[in-house]
């Protein structure tokens, strides 16, 4: 199934159109034709079952057949997240989180932090990219890049953990979650969180864990983590 994604409908909604682009691409690109079959999500788990009615490269209309509600996640994810030094490490790994099932990211600066600015409308469109490849309804949202200290202020729902490096007495990711909690991870630049920090994290309620024995890239121990988090929630009997 070929994925299209309009954030601007609803279940009221009975016909829509595409914007120029898009038509061009539907149209152009695709050879699509009146009466054509097209499958659309806004984003918020609706799957939209359409077809054409009016095959113009230049707006390309639709009618709603059927709508179809995905089951919204048991748990919300969030992964706070250091840019890496080399932006396209970065862009793996929202990538991937996206496919894997991802909720939520935050770009955090920290004080050992090598990129200090993000291209967040570059990392939008790839997030939106592998959201319509792997045929997700549900949009992962990327919020504006922000402080570490900035970040640790605000209270998030949920479990709270920090991965780090520090040989201090952490816990294996697994040994904490439970089924169905939301839970936010932070992950630290390629240096690893300061023991500042990892000091202010823990005095914010924050729990530290281990991803394993090995030490990780910023990008991998993301992956990884979020991995963890979905496989954890999808294995039965937890």
């Amino acid at each position: 199934m070929q994925l299209f994604f309009n954030p601007n409908i609803d279940e009221s909604t009975q016909s829509f159109s595409f914007d120029k682009e898009e038509s061009r691409h539907i149209i152009k690109v695709l050879r699509k034709k009146d009466s054509d079959i097209l499958h659309v999500t806004n984003g918020s788990g609706l799957l939209f079952e359409t077809q054409i009615t009016l095959a113009s490269d230049s707006k390309c209309i639709v009618e709603v057949l059927s709508i179809t509600n995905a089951e919204k996640p048991k748990f919300h994810l969030h992964l706070a997240v250091a840019p890496t030094k080399m932006n396209d490490r970065f862009e793996w790994f929202i990538e991937k989180a996206t496919e894997i099932g991802i909720q939520e990211i935050t770009p955090i600066f920290c004080d050992r932090s090598e990129r200090k600015v993000i291209n967040k409308d570059r990392f939008e469109k790839i997030i939106l990219s592998a959201m319509k490849q792997c045929n997700e309804t549900f949009l992962p949202k990327l919020n504006e890049a922000i402080s570490f200290k900035e970040f640790i202020k605000k209270q998030q729902k949920g479990l709270q953990l920090i991965a780090h490096c520090e040989e201090t007495d952490k816990k294996s990711l697994k040994e904490v979650l439970k089924p169905s909690e939301d839970v936010t991870i932070l992950i630290g630049p390629e240096g690893d969180f300061s023991e500042k920090e990892i000091a202010l994290a823990l005095e914010n309620n924050y729990k530290p864990v281990t991803l394993g024995n090995t030490r990780l890239r910023t990008e991998t121990a993301a992956v990884v983590a979020c991995h963890s988090v979905v496989f954890f929630n999808e294995v039965p009997n937890n």
